[in-house]
Order: C-alpha cells, then sequence, then structure tokens
C-alpha cells in the first residue's frame, strides 16, 4: 500500500509541475515553416567583376548558418543561393537566428504568427544583430485553408518589425512549402559535380 501511495503522490507531483506547453523549447503539434533568402549582409564589400561577386556570395551562404531560438525541434538549413527553408518553426513568437560573415548573431523576430502558416521572407539584409527586408510588402504570413482563392483574414503579424496581413489560401497552393525558394536577383551559377 505504501509504494503504491508513494508512486502516486510521484505521479501527481510530476503532473503538477510548472511547465509552458506553448514555450518554444517543446514539439509543437501545429508548426510553421519559414522560407525566404539572404540578399547580402549590411554593408558588404561587392565585387566590380560579377565572377567575382558571384564567388563572394556563394562563400557567404556557405559559411552562414541559421536557427530558430529556444527550439531544439526546427530543422532546415540556407543553400548555396542564399534561400532557406525551415520547418517545425513554433506558431506565435519565434526568433530566426543567422550566422554570417559581417553579420554577428543577426536576429529576425517573428511575432503573432497564426499555427500551420507558411512565412515567406524574400531578400533579408542581415547585420550584427539584427536583419532587415529589402522590400517589406514583399513578406507573406499565408495560413492553408478550404477557400477558393486567398483571402485576407484581417488579422496582422509582425516580421522583423513588419506589420504583415494575414492570409487564407487553398491548400493546393502549399506543394512548394518544404522546398527552397528562388531568389529573384541574385543567381549564382550552376555547379556542376
Amino acid at each position: 500500500m505504501r509504494r503504491s501511495l508513494a508512486a502516486i503522490v510521484l505521479i501527481l507531483a510530476a503532473g503538477c509541475g510548472e511547465t509552458d506547453s506553448n514555450s518554444a523549447q517543446f514539439l509543437n503539434r501545429k508548426p510553421c515553416s519559414v522560407r525566404g533568402w539572404v540578399l547580402d549582409v549590411k554593408g558588404a564589400q561587392r565585387a566590380e567583376n560579377m565572377d567575382l561577386e558571384v564567388a563572394r556570395r556563394q562563400a557567404l551562404f556557405a559559411s552562414t548558418s541559421i536557427w530558430i531560438e529556444n527550439t531544439e525541434f526546427a530543422t532546415g538549413g540556407i543553400a548555396e543561393s542564399g534561400a532557406f527553408v525551415i520547418l517545425d518553426v513554433p506558431p506565435q513568437n519565434a526568433v530566426i537566428g543567422f550566422q554570417a560573415p559581417g553579420a554577428d548573431q543577426a536576429k529576425l523576430p517573428m511575432v503573432n504568427v497564426p499555427p500551420t502558416a507558411e512565412v515567406y521572407i524574400p531578400n533579408v539584409i542581415l547585420e550584427p544583430g539584427g536583419a532587415t527586408v529589402l522590400d517589406p510588402k514583399a513578406i507573406q504570413v499565408r495560413v492553408p485553408a478550404e477557400v477558393d482563392k486567398p483571402r485576407l483574414t484581417g488579422k496582422f503579424a509582425q516580421i522583423a518589425g513588419y506589420q504583415v496581413p494575414i492570409a487564407e489560401a487553398p491548400l493546393n497552393a502549399f506543394g512548394d512549402r518544404r522546398e527552397y525558394p528562388k531568389p529573384g536577383g541574385f543567381r549564382p551559377v550552376a555547379t556542376v559535380r
């Protein structure tokens, strides 16, 4: 009887612990995905020759790392084109971290992102401790829904300090959600392996 009573007390004590199930450290059942691309580092010295500029940016992107702060479960990476994709990002509030030459601990905060959303952030400019977006109007926050065409929800998220409208989009519009986007503007030369 004492053993079963002790076991019940232990189970109840474990169940009464203060844990926040919305914390970013726990795997969320309705995670978000984030896609976009890094354009450059603020103040970077650009090469005059196009071939040297392509090589400079490829070296920059190859030495850049990306993560989501305070979570162990987000997966993804950054391609040699600068494009990035991150899956299993906690909804609501998260911070994307970048480490790049010339942009130590660059951070891009996301606030009020709804569950299952796809966040699209093109043309990110990294800088020490922060990041900006070259064209904030191109940022998108979409949520899959049973609708025929995209429509605004009237709600907003904040991405990198910019207020972005949240839209519902048809389910079939999310086929590329796990793929690296194709950066506009800079395109590295093809590499043959």
